[in-house]
């Protein structure tokens, strides 16, 4: 498996780098795009890295947040023929809070409609070929994680802390063992890590690869979350974008050679 980094925080010249992830993954002959940064800066990086995204044939939305998902459109007017899977709740009413105030960071209003012919909605646990899953979060209801970064969701003309029922895994086999891709991690890296491991009972778990979202959470609870990633005995994490620098570095600390930081420009191979 080789992955490629399109789109992240940081990067390496020349590339660029924005608020937001994009991966393309080669794999047994696939090739895949997961998720697509903030604007078509993931499709100018990949055309410096000699990446045809025209010969993507499998593409994934890990949650219907703007800085994964406002790059479709330009991905859609490149590729003609790739189905992109996202999950059922994926909808147009991600916000984000702060004090009284709520700021829309969803799906690019009208995507879900204009591109409706290249959507595969999924629900629950998927199999998109041998190989290759969704996870989704296997609880449904999150909201403590909402509530404690200021996500929320409107449903029905009131807002309510986003549950991330949105977001899902992707979880490719490989001869080493599962490598999970999920791009923010907002209910927990060590969960997702659970998740997985339950929903794929015996099979070793090599990778997880994402964003963490700890640029607001304090040291004690970055400690706490390096150790029980410790506990899984997962032999690397890759991870950037919403991890934030203070949390990374108390990550590196903590899990030495285990813990790898993202780059627009990294390449991977497991």
């Amino acid at each position: 498996m080789k992955i490629t980094v399109l789109t992240d925080n940081k990067a390496k010249s020349p590339l660029k780098g924005e608020w937001g992830l994009s991966l393309y993954i080669e794999h047994n002959g696939d090739r895949i795009l997961l998720d697509t940064g903030a604007s078509p800066l993931f499709a100018e990086n990949a055309k410096k890295c000699g990446i045809s995204l025209e010969k993507v044939n499998l593409a994934f939305l890990s949650h219907a947040h703007y800085d994964h998902s406002n790059g479709f459109g330009e991905f859609f007017r490149i590729n003609k023929s790739a189905k992109l899977y996202l999950s059922i709740n994926c909808k147009e009413n991600c916000y984000g809070k702060r004090w009284i105030f709520s700021k829309y960071i969803g799906i690019k209003k009208g995507y879900t409609d204009t591109y409706r012919e290249r959507l595969i909605p999924t629900d629950g646990f998927t199999k998109v070929k041998d190989g290759i899953y969704i996870l989704p979060h296997r609880d449904g209801d999150y909201s403590i994680y909402g509530k404690k970064n200021g996500l929320i969701q409107k449903e029905k003309g009131s807002f309510r802390y986003d549950s991330f029922n949105h977001e899902q895994s992707l979880v490719i086999r490989t001869e080493n063992g599962l490598v999970i891709f999920n791009s923010c991690c907002h209910t927990g890296a060590d969960n997702i890590i659970s998740e997985v491991t339950e929903a794929f009972e015996g099979e070793k778990i090599l990778a997880l690869i994402g964003g963490f979202h700890l640029y607001k959470s304090s040291a004690d609870d970055v400690l706490q979350l390096a150790e029980n990633i410790r506990a899984t005995g997962i032999k690397s994490i890759y991870t950037g974008h919403c991890t934030g620098d203070k949390a990374f570095a108390i990550l590196k600390e903590q899990l030495g050679e285990t813990a790898n930081e993202l780059f627009a420009g990294m390449v991977i191979e497991l």
